[in-house]
């Protein structure tokens, strides 16, 4: 027994580390990786598809005060938002949501147009 264990220790110094030497080496993201979700505010109409479509409750819009929320704590990622937008606006980024010290929501506003 205390041979194999001798074995192990030495193979685990000599060999590559299985994981990443995170933050030395950045992460690479493939085409298929779902960080979060991002919404071009020039591009939305605050239509509330996307707030119908969220099977996680996670999305908010607000028409009269003009904001898009989101709480990246309850979204599950599943991209039904992205799918169902009309125009557009929302897409899934391939970056993680950034780690917080509490949890919050998002809140993005649309801004006011110059010819209204």
């Amino acid at each position: 027994m205390g041979f194999q264990i001798t074995g192990m220790a030495l193979k685990n110094l000599l060999s590559r580390p299985a994981t990443k030497l995170y933050p030395v080496e950045p992460q690479v993201y493939t085409t298929q990786t779902r960080g979060h979700v991002d919404n071009n505010m020039d591009a939305c109409i605050l239509c509330s598809i996307c707030v119908r479509k969220c099977p996680a409750t996670a999305l908010a819009v607000d028409k009269e005060a003009r904001t898009w929320t989101i709480n990246p704590f309850s979204c599950v990622q599943c991209m039904a938002c992205v799918r169902a937008c009309p125009r557009d606006s929302l897409s899934m980024l391939p970056e993680y949501t950034a780690v917080a010290q509490s949890m919050s929501t998002r809140t993005l506003v649309k801004p006011e147009d110059e010819d209204e």
